[in-house]
């Protein structure tokens, strides 16, 4: 099977990891890529967002299956292009992506589905903003209605940073605050057949302890040894399965990954937000944990056979996923910097441990930093306390001047 995956972030890393691990697996393709996934991927350069190129990059490789991994390729309609060219695609449709485009319209689904949910208005006037925000009181949840690279979403106690940021948007969701927990819970469908993967939980927040601002993630882990052995099952049926059956209902079938964000509140499960793709870093932890080979699973879906596929296997090994990124991240990230013990970390750490890169750029002979967050360092172990020390092991090897990395990802999970 020749495979092409588009993207060039972490996520696309650990998807062509595990691709390159999958003995059915041919032919892998990679566009455009970055510095680590050369390493396990062939690379293209394209436009991820012109859905014509990508169709017709498919159609010279002569690909059995296209990835799309990232969220604005998806909401563009790329998935659309390469299906139109007779070609296997694992994403949902430019109208089933609204699921994450859009905030307000994956609200109005889960309202049809009868799916649980925070308490909401949508706001386009300074007025309207106003009353939403005086009718929830803090701490304020404002959400940018469209996508904003994991960045959208301002949690505060402080009316008028509420209000700024509100204010900024053209369209905003402002939600009522769900206590508890997070998880992750991502499901593989065909738009009928919903195959649950395993929950992760993934750390939002620049700083430990939950301080700083919000930024794309800064590290994950799986399992959650907290949770309700019954959460997976739950969720399919109150909020996976519903959703996926109301999309259909709609004309517009989801098939591809379904991520649930989901709070774990006093009330109940409650979903914070739906997002149409793999999430990063929750991918990383994930994939490091499954145990059944992921291309069959993939392209069973684009075909809309996934009734076939057996149930996922896994390992029973913990897996924990540290970002690091790069300085004054998740401001403006200064780039350009040399990143040094890479190889350190593959002599030294393997195969327990292993870097998937995101922000990076091969420049002659020297890997540089690229973007905000650089590389995520995953490690797996015979449970959390083993990978976490695996984990850090592995960051410490690795030189990046002016670099920030959470040191408690896990930690809590793993002290129980």
């Amino acid at each position: 099977m020749k495979v092409l995956v588009i993207g060039g972030g972490a996520r696309e890393h650990a998807l062509c990891r595990s691709l390159s691990l999958d003995p059915d697996v041919t032919a892998l393709h990679c566009a455009p890529g970055n510095a680590g996934i050369a390493g396990v991927a062939e690379l293209h350069p394209v436009d991820a967002l012109d859905g014509a190129a990508v169709a017709a990059l498919a159609t010279g490789l002569q690909a059995d299956l296209v990835v799309v991994g990232p969220e604005a390729p998806l909401v563009a309609g790329v998935a659309d292009a390469v299906r139109a060219a007779g070609i296997a695609c694992f994403g949902p449709s430019r109208e089933a992506a609204q699921l994450e485009g859009s905030k307000a319209f994956a609200k109005e689904v889960m309202a049809s589905a009868n799916v649980p949910t925070a308490r909401s208005y949508v706001c386009t006037t300074p007025e309207e903003i106003d009353e939403a925000l005086d009718a929830f009181g803090a701490p304020y949840v404002v959400k940018d209605d469209g996508l904003a690279a994991g960045k959208g979403v301002v949690v505060t106690g402080d009316l008028e940073k509420a209000r700024e940021h509100a204010l900024a948007c053209e369209r905003v969701v402002i939600e009522e605050y769900l206590d508890g927990p997070e998880v992750s819970l991502f499901a593989i469908t065909d738009g009928e057949t919903v195959l649950p993967l395993q929950p992760a939980q993934d750390f939002k927040r620049a700083l430990d302890d939950d301080e700083g601002p919000n930024t794309g993630g800064m590290g994950a882990y799986s399992p959650l040894p907290w949770a309700d052995p019954k959460l997976v099952d739950e969720v399919m049926a109150t909020v996976l399965q519903p959703t996926v059956d109301e999309l259909r209902r709609r004309g517009t079938p989801f098939a591809g990954l379904l991520y649930a964000g989901l709070a774990i509140t006093s009330r109940g499960v409650r979903v914070i937000e739906f997002n149409a793709r793999f999430g990063d870093p929750e991918t990383q932890v994930v994939l490091a944990r499954l145990k059944t080979p992921l291309a069959s699973v993939l392209l069973n879906a684009a075909r809309g056979t996934l009734d076939i596929e057996p149930p996922l296997n896994w390992h029973d090994d913990a897996a924990v996923t540290v970002v690091i990124a790069s300085h004054n991240y998740p401001d403006t990230p200064r780039t350009g910097d040399p990143i040094e013990g890479l190889d350190a970390v593959a002599e030294q750490d393997s195969p327990y441990a292993y870097v998937l890169h995101a922000g990076t750029r091969q420049e002659s002979d020297e890997i540089v930093s690229a973007g905000g967050r650089v590389l995520s360092v995953t490690a797996t172990g015979a449970n959390l306390t083993q990978a976490r020390e695996r984990a850090y092991a592995a960051v410490g090897r690795i030189r990046l001047d002016g670099s920030q990395h959470r040191t408690d990802i896990a930690r809590k999970a793993a002290e129980g």
